[in-house]
């Protein structure tokens, strides 16, 4: 009996959510257009920046050393100045991402066989930008470099290689990254609305009368979440794989089991939301409450290592933090259970933790 009344809860949920057309859209529109769009816009390259150049010397030098720059894929623009005062006024006015400055006499140092020094100034507001638009100017000059004078003696060369992602697409580090972000939204949307949406509707009371326990009301209100967070993470997945060529090298399995953890993590989450809110209004507002922290602790911005270490332990409550890690470790370097387990464990600890609270909560407002 309480097995059906459950089963007849969460296709209740299921069809209040995807027969309604506002709901429908909110979770399937958002998924695709981010997962195409983020892509494309959320670049971590530096592509059509503009570079401005000085030279000061004229020589057949620094003639070809421009002409290797302005080759380069990152620069669509070259804009040439003649004095230092333009110079100031092209990155003032972020006319140029960097500029480039050659000294009077670099051509002739350069055929005499001495070292030649090259200035390059850069647009500190744009730091990240510039930081990696320099990374292509150094390595023009570095190429040039060799051919000219030939590599490093014996013992002393660089050879680099890079794992997992070879040709340093970003995108290779984007896609796993937006299957945990995005469902995280949708997740928490489903679950922190269902209890806000009965009191809000006058449902709620009806639901206390049926033989149904707090607790299996909740859990009614939590298996739509986690379907439709399977759902999501799906889509993103073939995007991923089918659109933009993102090799996925894991287990299917091992993903989807990592992601039933991490959507019941975020379900107590949002039941706790939706337990302390009165309207479906305050639920909206405490789901993005809780993202842009989730976001900024979760290492996909800023690497965890870099925050102050007051903040770093505070991060391990946070399972978008966790489920990154399992989801770029799967998709990208297919790791096994063993190595999930040290991500796994803490989402399961964070679900049941949160889920309780949510529980007693609402049994507290309940009785």
């Amino acid at each position: 009996m309480l097995l059906q009344l459950l089963r007849t809860l969460v296709l209740k949920e299921l069809q209040v959510v995807l027969r309604d057309p506002q709901s429908r859209t909110l979770l399937i529109a958002p998924v695709v257009l981010q997962a195409i769009l983020f892509p494309l816009a959320a670049t971590l390259e530096v592509r059509n920046a503009t570079v401005a150049i000085y030279d000061r010397d004229g020589g057949a030098a620094a003639i070809e050393l421009i002409q290797r720059v302005g080759h380069a894929s990152a620069f669509s623009h070259v804009l040439a100045v003649r004095s230092e005062r333009e110079l100031r006024a092209a990155l003032d006015q972020q006319d140029a991402l960097l500029a480039v400055v050659f000294p009077a006499d670099f051509s002739r140092r350069v055929a005499a066989g001495r070292p030649a020094q090259v200035q390059c100034l850069l647009d500190g507001r744009r730091s990240n930008s510039a930081q990696i638009a320099l990374g292509y100017i150094q390595r023009v000059v570095g190429d040039y470099t060799a051919e000219r004078w030939g590599a490093a003696p014996a013992g002393a060369n660089l050879v680099v290689r890079h794992w997992f992602n070879p040709n340093l697409d970003y995108r290779w580090f984007l896609m796993p990254s937006l299957v945990a972000i995005i469902t995280t939204v949708g997740a928490l949307i489903v679950t922190s609305l269902s209890l806000a949406r009965e009191r809000e509707q006058g449902t709620l009371d009806q639901l206390l009368v049926t033989p149904l326990t707090p607790a299996l009301i909740m859990v009614g209100k939590a298996i739509p979440a986690v379907v439709i967070a399977g759902l999501q993470a799906s889509a993103i997945l073939l995007i991923g794989v089918f659109i933009y060529d993102v090799p996925f090298a894991g287990g299917v399995l091992l993903l989807y089991g990592a992601m039933v953890f991490y959507a019941l993590a975020l379900v107590g989450f949002g039941l706790l939301i939706s337990a302390l809110s009165s309207t479906q209004q305050q639920a909206f507002l405490g789901v993005f409450a809780f993202m842009m922290p989730a976001v900024l602790l979760s290492g996909y911005i800023a690497p965890i290592e870099n925050m102050p270490a007051w903040l770093q332990p505070i991060t391990w409550f946070n399972p978008l933090r966790h489920f990154i890690v399992v989801a770029k470790g799967i998709y990208l370097k297919d790791i096994g259970l063993s190595s999930v387990a040290a991500d796994l464990w803490p989402l399961i600890l964070i679900a049941a933790v949160m889920s309780t609270a949510a529980w007693l909560l609402f049994r507290r407002q309940t009785t």
